[in-house]
């Protein structure tokens, strides 16, 4: 298939054609979670919308190594280079060791991104596993003349960097002015300036993670860990970095003046952000303290929420605004989006039980050549989502028998849903109901109850008959008797 996908840059703000390094090889890196709290609505995004990325490469023939790492050292708090460690102080107020603390909540991680239909990535390094990596990277910078030593700490040092290079290229930031208005906080601390960043922290005699290294028991920075396990699995030079436009700066920016030093060239060919989630026009967020979590999403235990929704239903949420687009979110926009997959896979359905004719008496446009020209597009998901609904209205007049489809028409429907429903947005058909996988006890006995039904009108006992479908109905399930057999489903 010939390559036409086209991928916004957000360092050259501009769409570029996705020409990799070695094709047929694509090297992937997205920052993964920090592993001390529950996932909310907002980790879901980056998972997702890369995920979408590297279901979409892998259908185009290209081999992904996608490596997403987990921050487990060195992430304090207010991402700052002061304070504690935001694991050593989760596991200190527990009294758990920091890897039990980051092993529930990295199994807790997995568990909604199983249920979000997220695929696991190539590798999963932990920035912990790579200290050695990342020492070795430091002593690198250092050697290059970008960062200095001080009490113990290793420093980058932003101010010389950006005489020679555009520290603030990736966030269009103009770090000279910043600079000068900073320029008083000099000296007052252990940096040289307060936007130095760091690379290495000694410890504090209380902090329980530290490690050896040539300039004290300490730990690394957390901007380190991507450059440095980023050059370890995908070489020197690789083609995409994700994450959420929250990571740009500094961290992302961070990478770029961190490589550069360390290399004398940048890694990374198409840097990739996702958009952020909203609550109320406010990024949702842990420091923020305005933050549903997945699992209360899944459940509906949380005050905002008045239901409960699928993994499924928060996938198509998603999805259903391109990547670049803030989502705002509430209980209205979430129904409609569980209706809205309600709909795309009852269509599915009944596309499952048409009958071919010997001619196709509709007008069919080329869905799966629009599907394509829409993910070309820097993945645009929601133009796809579009598509796949002009299918379900070709469906639907189909099934209701006002038009018909031959072998060829419908084949070429069922595969289009196929690749893009469910191959490459990487949804589940019959997954919009509220309940996800615990939905599947109930559905089987509706199940059981129209198959007793069935043979009761067989019979011609429609006492029994009537009772059954009369008091589905009270409960709230709606049935439809076709030429076909029968169809169900559960009335909000």
């Amino acid at each position: 298939m010939e390559n036409k996908l086209t991928i916004y840059n957000t360092l050259t703000r501009k769409k570029e054609l996705f020409t990799p390094l070695n094709p047929p090889y694509v090297g992937m890196y997205v920052c993964g979670p920090t592993v001390y709290g529950d996932g909310h609505l907002g980790h879901a995004r980056p998972a997702i919308t890369f995920d979408l990325l590297f279901r979409y490469l892998q259908h185009l023939g290209y081999k992904v190594r996608y490596v997403r790492n987990i921050t487990d050292v060195g992430h304090l708090e207010n991402d700052a280079d002061e304070g504690e460690d935001k694991i050593a102080k989760k596991a200190r107020l527990e009294a758990l060791e920091p890897m039990e603390v980051v092993q529930y909540y990295l199994n807790r991680y997995h568990k909604a991104m199983e249920a979000l239909n997220v695929l696991p990535p190539s590798i999963e390094p932990h920035a912990s596993g790579h200290i050695i990596e990342q020492i070795e990277y430091i002593k690198k910078i250092l050697d290059a003349g970008y960062a200095y030593e001080s009490c113990g700490s290793v420093y980058f040092d932003v101010e010389k960097y950006n005489r020679k290079h555009h520290y603030g290229k990736l966030s269009g930031r103009n770090i000279d002015e910043l600079l000068n208005t900073t320029r008083e906080l000099d000296g007052q601390q252990e940096k040289r300036n307060s936007f130095d960043f760091a690379l290495w922290k000694k410890a504090a005699p209380e902090h329980i993670m530290r490690w050896p290294s040539p300039w004290s028991d300490g730990f690394p920075g957390w901007h380190l860990e991507c450059s440095a396990m980023g050059t370890k699995y995908l070489g020197e030079e690789f083609d995409i970095h994700g994450g959420g436009m929250d990571l740009l700066f500094p961290h992302h920016e961070c990478e770029i003046a961190q490589s550069v030093a360390a290399q004398g060239k940048e890694t990374v060919r198409y840097w990739m952000h996702n958009n952020m989630i909203t609550i109320n026009g406010q990024k949702m967020g842990k420091s923020l303290g305005n933050f549903i979590t997945l699992d209360q999403f899944f459940t509906g235990t949380h005050p905002l929420l008045t239901q409960a929704y699928s993994p499924m239903t928060i996938r198509f949420f998603i999805l259903q605004a391109h990547y670049h687009s803030t989502v705002d979110f509430s209980n209205e926009a979430l129904q409609a989006s569980e209706k809205a997959l309600q709909r795309l896979t009852e269509g599915w359905e009944k596309l499952n039980k048409i009958v071919p004719a010997d001619n196709t008496t509709i007008d069919i446009p080329d869905l799966k050549a629009k599907c394509y020209e829409a993910m070309n597009d820097d993945l645009n998901s929601p133009i796809v989502i579009s598509h796949l609904f002009d299918g379900v209205r070709i469906i639907n007049t189909v099934a209701a028998g006002n038009a018909s489809l031959n072998e060829e028409d419908l084949n070429s429907l069922k595969e289009t849903f196929r690749t893009f429903l469910f191959d490459i947005l990487g949804l589940s058909p019959g997954s919009a109901s509220t309940a996800s996988a615990s939905t599947q006890p109930y559905e089987q006995a509706v199940d059981l109850l129209l198959e007793v039904r069935k043979e009761a009108k067989a019979k011609k006992d429609w006492a029994t008959s009537d009772f059954i479908r009369n008091k589905l109905a009270e409960i709230g399930f709606e049935i439809k008797d076709t030429k076909d057999g029968v169809e169900w489903k559960l009335n909000k």
